[in-house]
């Protein structure tokens, strides 16, 4: 069993930040990659940022330069540092971990960026 616990979620104005936590508890092992999906309502899940086990970031056009996505290998953990906020990242934020070959999700926490 793995669970992935996420964080960090919240309402905050536009142009601020919020930083968002997963820590993946459980069965752990060799995990590839990490990453943070959104999903607005009436929308696809949608990539937000991902990182490989090597280190390498991945980001959707839309945030590029405003979140930062790391991990702590040795907590299990992802996090999402996400500044200058707009209105439109306003979603529910899914963690996600690939762990030989198999994808994992977290339950989602909202996010709500006010104008």
């Amino acid at each position: 069993q793995v669970q992935l616990g996420e964080s960090g979620g919240g309402l905050v104005q536009a142009g601020g930040s919020l930083r968002l936590s997963c820590a993946a508890s459980g069965i752990i092992y060799n995990i590839n990659g990490m990453g943070w999906y959104r999903q607005a309502p009436g929308k696809q899940r949608e990539l937000v940022a991902a990182i490989v086990s090597g280190g390498s970031t991945n980001y959707a056009d839309s945030v590029k330069r405003r979140f930062t996505i790391s991990r702590d290998n040795a907590k299990n953990t992802v996090y999402l540092q996400m500044n200058s906020l707009k209105p439109e990242d306003t979603a529910v934020y899914y963690c996600n971990i690939l762990m030989s070959a198999k994808r994992y999700w977290g339950q989602g926490t909202q996010v709500t960026v006010s104008s």
